[in-house]
């Protein structure tokens, strides 16, 4: 059926592909992905994160304020805290 919702699903698969289909391949995307990647690797070389710990590496200063993936920029937080805040 065309247009149902899945129980779990937020969007219909129309609605999703109207926001992109290829979003995540972008090759913006595709160097925030790898850069947030390499802030993750750096922190679990420190020992500050483990592979499914349920941490994020949170940025003390936003990136999108200018802020970098700078080891000093980062922080761990609980994965709730980090992705709890409202966007404004």
């Amino acid at each position: 059926m065309a247009g149902k919702r899945s129980p779990t699903a937020h969007r219909t698969k129309e609605q999703m592909r109207a926001e992109g289909v290829n979003y995540g391949g972008t090759e913006e995307q595709k160097k925030n992905r790898a850069a947030r990647n390499r802030a993750r690797a750096a922190a679990e070389k420190a020992g500050k994160v483990s592979k499914g710990d349920g941490k994020d590496i949170d940025h003390k200063k936003m990136l999108k304020d200018g802020g970098s993936y700078a080891l000093s920029n980062t922080r761990v937080e609980s994965r709730h805290k980090n992705r709890g805040w409202n966007k404004k």
